[in-house]
């Protein structure tokens, strides 16, 4: 009997609802579940025969046994926070892991046989522990994720797929308890990631528990004098008043002990939910800042996650980007889709060979300093929206003369503060002494397997110390070690070194010595300019300089 072939699947781990998809035949398939439905809540019960529910028949019990049912859990991942279900205590990351299981089954149901390797999505500002997390869950679901794909990227190449035209775009991507913005330019067939920011405590959850709100003050009752189970229910209820409003309003009727009959008005909605609504547009403009990016520079905006459907969240992202959203895909399948077309590049499937992805580092990368008399300051060396693979240098000073060693710490965040930062590592160095104050030279190469090369040379000898940090969540094999290794090699030349910027520099150099008055001062602006450029190692950065540059030459030379 022949061997199947691997199949390429994409999961969805999501808060609310999780997916699976297949590549097959140059197309995504979603696989449906036991129900013959393409989405499966992300609940979790147990009842009172001890028998495990997952997805809608425990999406059933959230109202009538909620202390038995969790949901919501995905956005805990990471914390200490425990679930305690028929007698039984369950971690975030197990009950994710049922979650998998029960996708690995229906998937299993649908193939005719048995499945191990996966790409699964998660949110793009999710750090190295919550993403460890969902390799964990993955493991205990006997599943191996080979691949873990940022939401927003995963729908960015659904959205790419049969797409020629470059273009520029934004995904707007809200779920039920994550948000993330991503700018991402697809050119050539390379999807490349400008810059992501998001908020992993946003999400629809929060605008039905302040829709629930505004239903207790309208009743003038307290949340706290509430029945678990009435609270349950008012929710649920909430629930299917925000999916159903639209810019006029919404009603939430519960029928029950105490029948619930309320009609809120589009401006009472926007009020409800305003401080939630405000809280979209930080990640967004913080995307767009660190992508060096105006809203009309955006060509496309991608509306993703079931909350994207809500009207007043659309009008946020419209309003924001000055332009309407795109959403030809379904918002709650297309990052499912987006995992299984990654699974098939991954697998080298002729319909999407041709498709390359980029990524970018979430989180800055730097080493902890003393600056100014102040012991503990955190020093980027790899600025957070990076596009990786990457390699970039600067230059650091020992304390004093007599200093014999220095401890390059190395931190992962965004804080001035190293003690509020992730600590990832320390490298040693012993340096000379009496030789005058000495200076090391600290080189970061990030490869977008997870793995970070640290490399340190002592400027007064040329001795260089190296350490190689594994920061994927389940380790490098060796091949791929290797294959990194000689790919973050190439990168380790500084911009000042490559061909196009040497060129411009010795340009302006020597028409600075030809030229007088005006014409001089003009050409020392660029020169200091395209050295500001240069200094800074972004790669865009010097791009978009060293092109305005030779335009305004062009200009000069006619």
């Amino acid at each position: 009997m022949d061997k199947p072939e691997v199949p390429a699947i994409g999961i969805d781990l999501g808060t609310t609802n999780s997916a699976i998809a297949l590549w097959r035949d140059g197309k995504v398939q979603m696989i449906p579940n036991a129900l013959g439905e393409d989405l499966t809540p992300s609940v979790v019960s147990i009842d009172e025969d001890m028998h495990l529910l997952v997805g809608r028949p425990a999406a059933e019990r959230l109202m009538t046994h909620p202390r038995n049912t969790a949901a919501i859990f995905k956005r805990f991942l990471g914390s200490e926070k425990r679930y305690r279900l028929g007698g039984q205590e369950f971690s975030p990351t197990e009950l994710c892991a049922i979650i998998l299981s029960t996708l690995k089954a229906d998937a299993e149901a649908y193939l005719g046989h048995a499945i191990k390797q996966v790409v699964i999505s998660v949110p793009a500002y999710f750090n190295d522990q919550q993403r460890k997390q969902v390799h964990t869950a993955a493991e205990l679901a006997e599943l191996e994720a080979v691949r873990l794909i940022n939401e927003p990227t995963a729908a960015a190449m659904a959205y790419s797929l049969h797409e020629s035209h470059s273009r520029r775009f934004l995904v707007f991507d809200i779920g039920g308890g994550t948000f993330d913005v991503t700018i991402v330019e697809f050119q050539d067939g390379i999807i490349e990631v400008r810059a992501s920011a998001g908020d992993n405590r946003l999400g629809g959850e929060d605008f039905t528990q302040d829709l629930l709100d505004g239903v207790l003050q309208k009743l003038q009752l307290e949340r706290e004098s509430q029945s678990l189970k009435y609270l349950s229910q008012l929710y649920y209820a909430c629930e299917n008043a925000k999916r159903y409003s639209n810019g006029q309003g919404t009603r939430v009727c519960l029928s029950g002990e105490q029948d619930i009959n309320l009609e809120f008005d589009g401006h009472e909605l926007e009020k409800i939910w305003q401080q939630t609504l405000n809280r979209l547009r930080k990640p967004l403009s913080q995307a767009l800042a660190d992508a060096r990016l105006q809203p009309e520079e955006i060509d496309e905006l991608i509306l993703v996650g079931g909350a994207s459907r809500q009207h007043h969240v659309k009008q946020v992202a419209t309003r924001l980007l000055g332009r309407f959203g795109r959403q030809e895909l379904d918002p709650d399948r297309v990052v499912a889709m987006g995992a299984a077309i990654q699974a098939a590049c991954r697998l080298r499937d002729e319909a999407v060979e041709e498709l390359i992805l980029t990524d970018v580092c979430p989180f800055s990368l730097g080493i902890r300093v003393e600056s100014n008399g102040q012991s503990g300051v955190f020093s980027p060396i790899i600025e957070r929206n990076t596009v990786v693979p990457v390699s970039l240098e600067q230059r650091y000073y020992a304390g004093h003369e007599e200093q014999s060693q220095v401890c390059i710490a190395i931190y992962q965040g965004e804080s001035l503060w190293v003690a509020n930062n992730l600590h990832i590592d320390d490298l040693d160095i012993d340096i000379p002494t009496g030789k005058g104050l000495q200076s090391v030279d600290v080189r970061f190469s990030y490869d977008i397997n997870g793995m970070l090369e640290v490399d340190v040379t002592i400027t007064s000898t040329g001795e260089v110390h190296q350490k190689v940090i594994d920061r994927s969540p389940t380790g490098v094999s060796e091949d791929d070690r290797q294959a990194s290794r000689q790919r973050l090699a190439r990168l380790k030349v500084h911009p000042r070194e490559q061909l196009p910027n040497l060129n411009l520099t010795a340009k302006l150099h020597r028409m600075y010595e030809e030229c007088l008055g005006g014409e001089r001062r003009q050409i020392e602006h660029w020169l200091l300019s395209f050295e500001q450029a240069l200094a800074s190692q972004d790669e865009h950065y010097i791009r978009d300089v060293r092109q305005a540059i030779q335009n305004a030459l062009a200009h000069w030379d006619q």
